[in-house]
């Protein structure tokens, strides 16, 4: 399944890592996820060969580190949270320019940027790289429950078609003069949040039961079934693969 349903991720292209079959893909991307997380922090040389593996992903696939850079920015919030730990943080303590930082607290931090990096780099690679119809489909192929699959997808589609009906309303309010975004101005926004919470519910609705009539049974159809090739199941672990090695071998280095 290709095609269909672009997204604001996706970056269009035909390199190798874009034609890897969408369920090999997601398998690697928890693979890769898994071996970040069972890594030691103290571990640094193993977050730097996996940020290696993800810059030779992008490589590949041809995604600009800016692309990537932008992206990153919704870590942001937890990063921001990670950089009070060294000072709230318990003993024992350091002292870095005159100010008393806590070990445990810069090692909580450095876990959470690390780690949290990794995979969020690797989620924006693999969004970068298939169109939400083959994750989905990918999904399916991984026996990933079907409920979760049903829900993700119309998650996604109905993303925009929400942002869409923001919009038209944010419009008519302008049209009619008023256009709120101060906060003695909340009891406006509350509002709108609540038609528009209203209005996507009943369209919901009306195309469940579209889609009921016409024969839904809780799963989309799928068009295409075939075993992988062997070359493609090794190129899509391939970094995965290296990772869990790494991952390994850090820790039986930090035992």
């Amino acid at each position: 399944m290709s095609g269909g349903h672009a997204h604001a991720l996706h970056v269009h292209g035909h390199s190798s890592v874009h034609k890897l079959p969408g369920h090999l893909k997601v398998a690697g991307l928890l693979l890769f996820v898994a071996a970040v997380v069972a890594t030691p922090a103290r571990a640094l040389w193993a977050f730097g060969l996996y940020a290696i593996g993800l810059g030779v992903v992008a490589g590949l696939a041809g995604i600009p580190a800016r692309f990537i850079g932008k992206r990153m920015l919704i870590e942001v919030p937890f990063l921001l949270f990670a950089l009070l730990l060294p000072f709230v943080g318990e003993a024992p303590y350091t002292s870095f320019a005159g100010i008393r930082i806590s070990e445990a607290g810069l090692l909580a931090a450095w876990t959470i940027l690390a780690k949290a990096s990794c995979g969020v780099v690797a989620s924006i690679l693999l969004a970068a790289t298939t169109e939400i119809p083959e994750i989905l489909a990918g999904m399916n192929r991984l026996r990933v429950p079907a409920a979760i699959v049903a829900i993700a997808g119309f998650m996604v589609r109905y993303l925009e078609v929400i942002s869409d009906e923001m919009g038209r309303m944010r419009v008519a309010m302008a049209a009619r003069g008023y256009e709120p975004k101060m906060f003695w101005q909340i009891k406006a926004l509350a509002t709108s949040a609540g038609a528009l919470f209203i209005r996507s519910y009943e369209r919901g609705e009306r195309v469940y039961l579209a889609m009921v009539a016409r024969g839904f049974q809780g799963t989309m159809p799928t068009t295409d079934d075939s075993p992988a090739a062997a070359i493609d199941i090794a190129r899509a672990l391939a970094i995965p693969a290296l990772a869990g090695i790494v991952a390994v071998l850090a820790l039986v280095g930090a035992r």
